[in-house]
């Protein structure tokens, strides 16, 4: 008899093994197909329109694979995040699973859609500069192809139950101690100290954030019983009974913001390893926005002989003989010399001379394409430093010139196609509701 009781007043779990409605599994495989032509057909337009000739397969080639694995771990991300966004509806039964999986989808899908694409950027700025600049290189697609495979194969390995938080914070803390036992003799201590807390606080973030989580949680469940005192609501469900009209208002509002916060955030990551893909494998088509309007132009020389000339007040002199050089070794050190604002400010003045020179960014030849595109991304990343780390002397007047160049390179430079967002976002969104379901439920 107990057993007959406990097995009646338990909650049932949903039902998953059910084969896939033919409909279904025709629609989900009709919107991968079409997300896969469209992002296709966008990729050979964009392509033709920007006059790339070559004689070589192998970029296209290697541009297809890397694709296709940058949006696989966009679907594997997706089954973290469905999972997390539907545990609570599931289980308490506010909503049915295939129809928690499909609204978690939908939101994260809009997510995606109306992100804005920074998040990519600032993901890829975490990278050594030297990389970045040479994408193209052989070394360049080495690290591209080494971070899609990691970031696949850590995906795929949290949505196991590897325990993610904690084992990366233990890596890092190893990877800080060794790192900074080879640099134990280099520079002052004062460097060695900033480089030590620097390079491990994103350790210490990931040590620390469960926990908080955690007694987080525990005050508000707290102040809850505290407030609301009805026991019922703090107890298992009985049976397929859904809770309270107003709690499941709740719950179905968490589900929806939790949804549209991954999408638009975690699925920006996807958008910025396609980025670097399209850039090393296309430069010409993709390393510079060939949507930019013409009429820019003249508020692009406006802005960068302005931003040229407060440069050259702040820090007078003569500009080393390979200013890429010095601005690339200062994006990396974070440490200002004195020939790095001269160098700043002469990138500046070239990028304005070459921009000029061809009228818009459509019109620079192939051949010089991806140099500019460099020349701009070391003038952006190095005033984010300046910001950053303090310039001794740098005046409003001079932040607000510097602020408005920025935001011209970076939408010269830091965009995302629509084709990308559209093809990220149906990888994320589209997944069997079974897998979120087994999850969702607590096994």
């Amino acid at each position: 008899m107990t057993d007959v009781a406990l097995t009646v007043g338990a909650s049932p779990k949903p039902k998953l093994d059910h084969p896939v409605a033919p409909t279904t599994a025709i629609l989900f495989v009709s919107i991968l197909i079409a997300g896969i032509i469209y992002a296709g057909l966008n990729i050979y337009l964009e392509v033709r329109d920007a006059g790339v000739i070559t004689e070589s397969w192998l970029p296209f080639i290697r541009l297809g694979i890397a694709l296709l694995i940058a949006l696989g771990f966009e679907f594997v991300n997706g089954f973290h995040d469905t999972a997390n966004a539907v545990a609570t509806v599931i289980y308490t039964h506010a909503l049915a699973p295939n129809v928690a999986v499909l609204w978690s989808g939908l939101w994260s899908f809009i997510g995606v859609m109306v992100s804005s694409g920074a998040v990519a950027f600032v993901i890829l700025s975490l990278l050594p500069v030297e990389l970045i600049l040479q994408v193209g290189s052989h070394a360049g697609f080495a690290m591209v192809f080494a971070l899609l495979f990691a970031a696949f194969i850590w995906n795929l390995g949290t949505w196991l139950a590897w325990p993610s938080g904690f084992l990366f914070a233990y890596l890092d803390r190893l990877h800080c101690r060794r790192r900074h036992r080879k640099r134990l003799d280099a520079g002052p201590r004062r460097h060695r100290g900033r480089r030590l807390e620097s390079g491990c606080q994103f350790g210490y973030a990931l040590l620390l954030s469960p926990i908080i989580g955690f007694i987080c949680a525990a005050l508000l469940l707290l102040t809850l019983k505290y407030l609301v005192r009805k026991p019922s609501l703090y107890q298992e469900p009985k049976g397929a009974t859904p809770p309270p009209l107003w709690i499941r208002a709740i719950l179905v509002l968490t589900c929806t913001g939790v949804s549209f916060a991954h999408g638009s955030n975690d699925g920006q990551k996807g958008m910025g390893l396609i980025m670097l893909i399209l850039i090393g494998c296309v430069p010409t088509a993709y390393a510079l926005n060939r949507a930019m309007p013409d009429s820019r132009v003249e508020q692009f020389h406006v802005l960068g002989a302005a931003a040229q000339t407060a440069l050259q007040k702040l820090a007078p002199g003569v500009p080393p003989a390979d200013t890429r050089a010095t601005v690339t070794t200062y994006i990396r050190i974070k440490q200002l010399q004195p020939d790095t604002i001269p160098a700043v400010a002469e990138l500046v003045g070239k990028i304005d001379a070459q921009v000029n020179e061809y009228g818009t960014l459509r019109k620079i030849p192939t051949a010089a394409v991806y140099n500019v595109r460099n020349d701009m991304y070391l003038v952006s990343e190095a005033i984010r430093v300046m910001f950053k780390t303090g310039v001794p002397s740098l005046d409003q007047a001079t932040k607000e010139s510097l602020t408005a160049y920025k935001g011209e390179l970076d939408d010269a430079t830091k965009y995302i196609p629509l084709w990308v967002k559209v093809s990220v976002a149906i990888a994320r969104a589209w997944h069997d509701d079974r897998l979120e379901a087994y999850r969702g439920h607590g096994r």
